[in-house]
């Protein structure tokens, strides 16, 4: 039995994501992700072939371009309205408000500045326009059961790093 990652093993990360330009951390979770590795396509491949032969403590670095992942930043997605047209309950930094366009197609804008006179919501991901790194560490390697492999995961779990990198 290897203790370094490779096909068919299953591994658990804790990864966050780092602005290259502040250091700021946008992004950490709260539980590892764990996936079985060489099966689950929830890592781009790009990680996946950073993350074999690695082990149990290692920590890998990868930058992540944003414009390919929520293309050019979008200014009209951003809009700026009267306080008072605003229900209260949204009156919160980092809310997410989910609206429809004329088509009823439904998107997200998150609550970026307000004030006693205004409100400003982004429809645009919160890591578009930004240089970020994408931090992994391997926290632990094991065979994976059959129906690990099976449904590519741990049994129960539904791990999907795109929900977080925002992709659909």
């Amino acid at each position: 039995m290897s203790d370094t990652i490779q096909n068919e093993k299953f591994v658990e990360l804790s990864y966050k994501v780092i602005d290259e330009k502040t250091g700021d951390v946008l992004v950490t979770v709260d539980y590892p992700l764990g996936y079985v590795h060489g099966v689950n396509d929830v890592l781009s491949e790009q990680v996946t072939k950073q993350l074999d032969g690695k082990k149990v403590g290692d920590v890998i670095e990868v930058p992540v371009d944003t414009k390919l992942l929520y293309g050019e930043r979008d200014e009209s997605l951003v809009f700026t309205d009267h306080i008072e047209n605003v229900p209260e309950e949204y009156r919160e930094i980092g809310m997410t408000i989910t609206m429809e366009n004329d088509k009823g197609e439904p998107r997200n804008f998150i609550v970026t500045r307000f004030d006693d006179k205004t409100l400003t919501v982004d429809g645009n991901n919160p890591l578009c326009g930004r240089d970020v790194i994408f931090t992994l560490e391997v926290l632990n390697i094991r065979e994976a059961t059959e129906e690990e492999i099976d449904i590519g995961g741990a049994v129960d779990a539904d791990p999907d790093i795109n929900e977080i990198l925002g992709r659909a």
